[in-house]
């Protein structure tokens, strides 16, 4: 049975439209499923803050080498009653990426590091393909998972309101790309991220929970083979 994930994929791939409409399919696949648990991984790099002050956001997010978690995603579809919500839960390494495991409605894990997105089957992770995506998309999907400021700060005007203990932090796409595709992202927290939301240009919302996030424990045996695969 095909996932709502890889339908998004394949609809990205089976794309030959050309890079403009592969990059706006691949940034509507991350924002459906991804790219909320990815703006964690950037979020914990420092340099991407600035001003409650935002050196101090990135230094106080930058701290924890793994957090665990639960996620509750909701996303809100202009043509349905109610939200699709999914359930699962993450592990953020910094040193080593995102594993993002869905539990309901369905079970699929996924695993996000530099060399891209992988999704374990029986045989073990498969790298998920990218046919078509072009320089553009690379340069924005390497930005991201890496936490690169410069890049993001050209793609996104970053405004940050609050306190060390209750912040927001917005993004603003400043590309003609990224405004087709998003109004705006917000992300709130305190000593962790608490939820990302994502507002898209056509009324879809996706909102995503963190629940139970700590940064007490290690990776375990398991996590850190998984990373190694």
């Amino acid at each position: 049975m095909t996932s709502e994930v890889e339908a998004s994929l394949l609809a990205m791939v089976d794309n030959d439209d050309a890079g403009h409409q592969t990059l706006r399919g691949a940034l509507r696949f991350f924002a459906s499923r991804l790219a909320p648990a990815v703006f964690c991984v950037l979020l914990g790099i420092p340099g991407l803050a600035h001003a409650f002050d935002l050196q101090q956001l990135s230094d106080q997010l930058s701290k924890p080498e793994v957090i665990h978690g639960g996620f509750i995603q909701e996303k809100h579809l202009r043509a349905l009653p109610q939200p699709l919500t999914s359930k699962g839960t993450f592990v953020l390494a910094k040193n080593h990426g995102l594993l993002w495991l869905l539990k309901t409605p369905l079970q699929q894990d996924y695993r996000i590091t530099a060399k891209g997105i992988a999704r374990r089957d029986a045989s073990g992770w498969q790298l998920l393909p990218g046919k078509n995506a072009g320089a553009e998309q690379n340069r924005l999907f390497l930005a991201v998972l890496q936490g690169d400021s410069s890049g993001l700060q050209r793609d996104f005007e970053l405004s940050l309101s609050g306190d060390a203990q209750r912040w927001k932090l917005t993004l603003i796409p400043r590309s003609l790309l990224l405004k087709q595709v998003f109004n705006q992202i917000n992300i709130t927290g305190g000593e962790l991220v608490h939820s990302i939301e994502l507002l898209e240009t056509q009324g879809d919302i996706t909102l995503l929970r963190m629940q139970d996030s700590t940064a007490s424990q290690p990776l375990s045996d398991a996590e850190l083979h998984d990373f190694a695969e």
